[in-house]
């Protein structure tokens, strides 16, 4: 019986974007640090930029409380920068989300106490969707299947 040529040169098609995907998700990360705002006590101010040094303009950053519903502060501005106040009293390890769409988010834990932040004990942490290489290689399993069940259906 003749080959099914097509379904060779698809299968790597496949193979290739998922690649490219996965290069692309680790080229753009966000990398982001708050600091104190001068003069201003109970306000921090968050710089955030690409891992090639743009900043990450309109990103959407958040809040987030031990066991709460996130709070949205606002989104950064053309340099990258939002400052903000902290809840009043808030204990506890608070996660920072900073949006800046889809394969571009960054999380900091910050713990607080009394409503301050502990700078010097804020840390990234690793997330799901930051795992460019577990996206790539979920791909390839699924390529893979592909080209399984397209030997399963090719008549001998």
């Amino acid at each position: 019986m003749p080959r099914q040529p097509h379904c060779r040169p698809l299968a790597l098609a496949t193979l290739a974007c998922l690649g490219l995907s996965a290069g692309a998700a680790r080229a753009h990360g966000i990398e982001s640090r708050l600091s104190p705002l001068r003069g201003l006590t109970d306000q921090l101010l968050l710089q955030s930029q690409f891992s090639n040094g743009e900043p990450t303009r309109d990103a959407v950053v958040r809040l987030v409380p031990p066991q709460g519903q996130p709070l949205e502060l606002g989104r950064t501005n053309g340099q990258g920068q939002l400052s903000f106040a902290l809840p009043k009293g808030a204990h506890g390890a608070w996660e920072l989300q900073v949006d800046g769409g889809p394969g571009h988010r960054d999380y900091l834990e910050m713990p607080l106490q009394g409503g301050q932040a502990q700078l010097d004990r804020v840390s990234r942490q690793p997330h799901p969707a930051r795992s460019g290489w577990l996206l790539g290689l979920s791909g390839l399993g699924a390529a893979a299947m592909l080209l399984g069940l397209q030997r399963i259906r090719r008549p001998r």
